[in-house]
């Protein structure tokens, strides 16, 4: 299913506040040494975590009208490390229907 595109703008959005609230050990990263430009994760970072492309997780979090799988949805939402009531909202964010 196509994400509308305000929901892409409101999904962009809500990963972005996640990645950015997510610090690089909390993922597991041990490399990252170093003054950081960017608040928490790195969207590379997220991408390599959720086994999907750099591009594919920026167009994501960039709002763009795209159909995530089953599997890169809760790839993301694992490499975030979304709550239950995150990965719902993420959810409703997609347009998926909960079960």
């Amino acid at each position: 299913m196509t994400v509308t595109n305000s929901k892409a703008k409101a999904m962009g959005l809500f990963l972005k506040s996640r990645r950015e609230r997510l610090l690089p050990e909390d993922a597991g990263l041990k490399f990252a040494r170093g003054q950081r430009k960017t608040p928490g994760l790195r969207r590379e970072e997220v991408a390599v975590l959720a086994g999907v492309s750099v591009t594919y997780y920026t167009w994501l979090e960039q709002g763009r009208d795209l159909t995530p799988s089953r599997d890169v949805i809760d790839s993301i939402a694992q490499a975030l490390r979304l709550s239950p009531a995150e990965k719902r909202n993420f959810d409703s964010l997609i347009g998926e229907k909960l079960p």
